[in-house]
């Protein structure tokens, strides 16, 4: 069957007007044939739905710090098949493009969304629209909120699959290059905008709510407009009261909207330089089912829960206080694929010819000027985050050894065939135990190396910041061939060993990143004696080239400065990157 024919099958399924591409071959079929097919067709077509888990919930508003988040509970359900969209731009001067993709069968087609719908890669803006009226019937909130469809979620029906296929968020880097987002079918996912979402301020009390998909969005995936209505309660609490309660249930109070303590800092969740403490890794489950997570409920928290920091800390150190008990082990998540060696490699080493990983740096942002606080008074420092990510075809897999008594590690990086079996291996720097409180955990050496080069290009200054514990904290480009949607240690709980490990295995996933924000002397770029004028940050993956890449020419990038000010006041501006304009 041609492209325009099999277009021509689907237009009933679809608005008039609306992109279609055919990507799986299908047999001419005869007119009797075509109808039962077209009939068959409506029959299954994705429906999608919103529905509301009860009929009233209760907000806290914390006293100290006044301001509520608006998960009502209401959910995007998807049946007959996925919701499934792929985010995409070709480079940083291309706006953003998502693509609906609907599968039946083996017919997979490919609906564009209206051009400048979708502006990032956060999710669907404007989907939800939520209004609230008091006791009195009076609006006093009106509010459209984006809509992630990778937000926490969870089965609706007992046959639908047990995980689902789709990543667990939506990116948040400002260079994120694809993404892919989705309900699985017969699952159900959090409307609510969660990190994306600000707080909002309402006096304690009773309200109605009405939550309702945007008819542009209804009218674009042909939903139903049937709005949920929740009654709400707004209770003012206080910190005193929370810190209490939470002392008392071992640092579990404040979850109460199912949210987890753990990264509920707004934002992406890199390294920060001083790598803050992160909770322990659940152990791996003994079936093969895997985690399950109720609706609602999800591996990353939709929104930062309204409590106090001493809360959340207590939460903290409990987490922290688990991972010490005996029997939990470092890489618990990792699958069995990346599990650590036993031992030193034997035989000879060798570099095979076999997918190997492309390792690529994105320009640098969170760009700021900080001081050197009390260890270092009276100095100016560029502070910055900067990533590097793995374009693939294969994983970053380095595994590091020691030898009784030694202080390093031998690191060695080790390759695989399209089946997972080990086939090679090569010699590739070393691993060192860092001690220093909120570190105490393996680097690995020469994984990459920041600079600040003057507007000729010549180096400037270098930061101290080149030995890296391997993390998957950012999903750059999940639309790369083998990305991994789901990839194991996404935080530094999962991979970086212990001071007495005698092995470690890190990983860099395929379509994944590993971000450190440069924020102290010694890893930030000391800017004190430079004069002010232009200058460029740059972010050099693999700077001694002992990793085996596919590509060594796309290592580098750069992003431009402007230095200004005066010692002890220094200013920074930062141009927008292309169509990125975020410092």
């Amino acid at each position: 069957m041609t492209r325009s024919h099999h277009a021509r099958l689907w237009r009933s399924v679809f608005a008039a007007g609306a992109a279609l591409a055919v990507t799986a071959g299908v047999v001419a079929a005869a007119p009797d044939a075509e109808k039962a097919r077209t009939k068959q067709t409506k029959q299954t077509k994705p429906k999608f739905s919103l529905i509301a888990a009860s009929t009233s919930v209760t907000l806290d508003s914390w006293k100290e710090d006044p301001g509520i988040y608006l998960d009502l509970g209401t959910y995007l359900t998807a049946e007959n098949g996925p919701l499934e969209l792929k985010v995409t731009r070709k480079s940083y001067k291309d706006p953003v493009v998502a693509t609906q993709v609907i599968r039946q069968g083996k017919a997979v087609l490919t609906k564009t969304l209206p051009t400048g719908l979708v502006k990032d890669f956060s999710g669907l803006p404007g989907f939800m629209r939520v209004t609230i009226t008091d006791s009195a019937g009076k609006t006093v909130l009106t509010k459209d909120e984006s809509f992630c469809p990778n937000n926490a979620s969870g089965r609706v029906r007992p046959d639908a699959p047990a995980k689902s296929k789709y990543p667990e968020s939506c990116p948040v880097n400002p260079f994120t290059l694809g993404s892919v987002w989705g309900v699985e079918k017969g699952w159900a996912s959090n409307t609510y905008s969660g990190y994306y979402s600000d707080p909002v301020v309402l006096k304690a009390g009773k309200y109605t709510a009405k939550v309702s998909v945007t008819k542009r969005y209804r009218d674009l995936f042909g939903m139903a407009d049937k709005p949920q209505t929740i009654k709400v309660t707004v209770r003012e609490r206080s910190w005193e009261e929370g810190s209490a309660r939470a002392s008392a249930a071992g640092g579990h109070e404040g979850h109460g909207t199912g949210h987890s303590v753990a990264g509920s800092h707004k934002g992406h969740s890199g390294h920060s330089g001083h790598d803050a403490m992160r909770t322990a890794a659940p152990a791996a489950p003994t079936s093969g089912a895997g985690p399950a997570f109720n609706v609602g409920h999800g591996p990353h928290p939709s929104a930062p829960p309204a409590v106090p920091w001493a809360v959340k800390m207590a939460g903290l150190r409990a987490a922290a206080q688990a991972a010490d008990e005996p029997g939990q082990t470092d890489g618990s998540r990792q699958a069995p694929a990346q599990s650590p060696n036993a031992k030193r490699p034997t035989g000879k080493a060798s570099v095979p010819n076999v997918p190997k990983p492309d390792l690529r740096s994105l320009p640098a942002y969170g760009i700021q000027i900080s001081d050197g606080g009390d260890d270092v008074p009276g100095k100016d420092y560029l502070a910055f985050s900067a990533n590097v990510w793995n374009a693939g075809p294969a994983q970053l897999v380095v595994d590091g050894f020691r030898s009784p008594g030694k202080k390093l590690m031998d690191a060695y990086q080790y390759f695989y065939d399209a089946k997972g079996k080990q086939v090679g291996y090569t010699p590739t720097g070393t691993m060192e135990w860092d001690p220093r409180p909120g570190h105490e955990h393996w680097h690995f050496t020469d994984f990459a190396s920041y600079r600040l080069l003057k507007a000729d290009r010549k180096e400037a200054v270098r930061s101290g910041k080149e030995a890296f514990c391997l993390a998957n904290t950012d999903a750059v480009d999940y639309t790369v061939k083998n990305a991994n949607w789901h990839p194991q240690n996404t935080d530094l709980s999962t991979a970086c060993g212990r001071e007495n490990s005698i092995s470690v295995r890190e990983v860099l996933d395929v379509g994944s990143g590993d971000t450190y924000t440069q924020d102290l002397p010694g890893q930030s770029f000391d800017i004190t004696d430079l004069p002010n004028g232009t200058y460029y940050i740059q972010v050099l993956a693999n700077p001694e080239k002992r990793l085996k890449e596919t590509n060594l020419n796309n290592n580098s990038a750069l992003r431009k400065v402007v230095l200004g000010g005066t010692p002890g006041a220094r200013t920074v501006k930062v141009p927008a990157h292309h169509l990125v304009d975020a410092n």
